[in-house]
């Protein structure tokens, strides 16, 4: 009996959440009503996307009490309410987010109802001296009811919040459309690095080899040392050219990961990084923690991506974390494949600041993937990329 009475008052105070929210509705139809009449005025047009906001607010305060009982979230699929004042109202009336919300508001008026009914029926019990007693056998039969209504209120919530297969569609290509952005404007700056690089560095290299060539074809007849010594530096002039050209190259797909796949270049990556690097392997080609020597590798394009995001953070800890040490761990999960590198530095990485934390995002959104970051001001920092593939 001790377990139903305390499901009984936890339960009880999920309905007293939901009776305050329902009157919180109450209270927000007037604000509605102002609302409608202001859009057909259409003076107060500008009202409708701010009423939308609060009626999310509303909405997501429910999806929260949900979560808190039931322990599952309900997600949420919104198309964001920026942009000029004609943006935000046409988005407002379009999101099919707002009709699910809507739809919902006006089913809680009846069932908020409900828990405020209910909530009554809470037995005193017999008390002595403040300390709980028993219970008689009509309040035996009342307690598991008070759990039922959490119960029926969670489940009407969580059927009426959830978003629509339109409202995931929308949000889909709102993302979308948002990951393109950010993959042409990492492939522009990729193409503007191998341009620099080339005319910087390629492209210079080779019109000094030419001019050598020029200078040692006009002294041949008259000064053979002196081309020898033209031709002596032509030649070097080319190996550095073949050299700027392997590091254009090598940045566009690393030849290692062909030869060596991705935890052998990832090992080869700690072992040049200048910091003492552990390497922790899962469920990859090379990895041993579970067996599985010479087991699947990733899409070439997941494999460059991890690449990239490795290099990158563990030149970020050798720049600026101070710290000597760092680790990357390369896992293999049921969805794809997951990196985390991890170092023990000063932290507060900033994506702002040129660190190349912003083209990480944009290289692992454009893949579908996700990226968690965390740099507290003292450390520790760790960068974490999760991304899709099929095995």
């Amino acid at each position: 009996m001790g377990k139903t009475v305390r499901q009984a008052a936890r339960a009880t105070v999920q309905l007293v959440r939901a009776a305050v929210l329902a009157l919180g509705s109450y209270l927000f139809v007037t604000v509605l009503l102002i609302t409608l009449v202001a859009t057909a005025t259409v003076v107060g047009a500008g009202v409708l996307p701010e009423t939308v906001r609060l009626v999310r607010q509303i909405a997501g305060a429910k999806r929260r009490q949900v979560a808190l009982w039931t322990g599952r979230e309900i997600p949420e699929a919104y198309l964001p309410l920026t942009g000029p004042p004609r943006e935000r109202l046409r988005t407002a009336v379009r999101d099919p987010g707002t009709l699910t919300d809507l739809r919902w508001m006006a089913a809680y008026y009846a069932y908020g109802c409900l828990a405020c009914l209910v909530l009554p029926l809470w037995p005193v019990g017999l008390a002595v001296d403040g300390v709980w007693c028993g219970l008689m056998g009509r309040e035996a039969v009342v307690l598991p009811l008070i759990s039922r209504v959490a119960d029926l209120d969670a489940r009407w919530s969580r059927s009426l919040l959830k978003p629509s297969p339109k409202a995931r569609l929308a949000e889909r290509v709102e993302e979308l459309t948002e990951t393109r952005a950010g993959a042409v404007a990492a492939h522009g700056a990729e193409l503007r690095r191998i341009e620099r690089d080339l005319h910087d560095g390629t492209q210079a290299r080779l019109v000094s080899l030419s001019m050598r060539i020029g200078l040692a074809k006009r002294a041949y007849d008259r000064d053979p040392e002196a081309v020898r010594r033209l031709l002596d530096d032509a030649q070097d002039q080319a190996e550095e050219a073949l050299t700027e050209l392997r590091h254009v190259v090598r940045g566009i797909h690393p030849p290692i990961l062909t030869d060596r796949g991705l935890v052998g270049a990832v090992r080869a990556l700690a072992a040049s990084s200048g910091l003492d690097v552990t390497v922790l392997v899962d469920g990859l080609e090379g990895g041993t923690k579970s067996g599985t020597e010479g087991g699947l590798r990733a899409p070439a394009a997941v494999e460059a991506a991890v690449y990239f995001v490795v290099a990158e953070a563990l030149t970020n800890a050798a720049k600026h974390s101070g710290s000597p040490r760092a680790s990357v761990q390369l896992e293999r999960v049921s969805t794809g494949i997951r990196a985390v590198v991890w170092d023990e530095g000063l932290g507060g990485a900033d994506e702002t600041g040129g660190s190349g934390l912003l083209g990480i995002r944009r290289r692992i959104a454009a893949l579908d993937g996700i990226v968690t970051m965390t740099s507290p001001v003292g450390g520790p920092t760790m960068i974490a990329v999760e991304l899709p593939c099929v095995w």
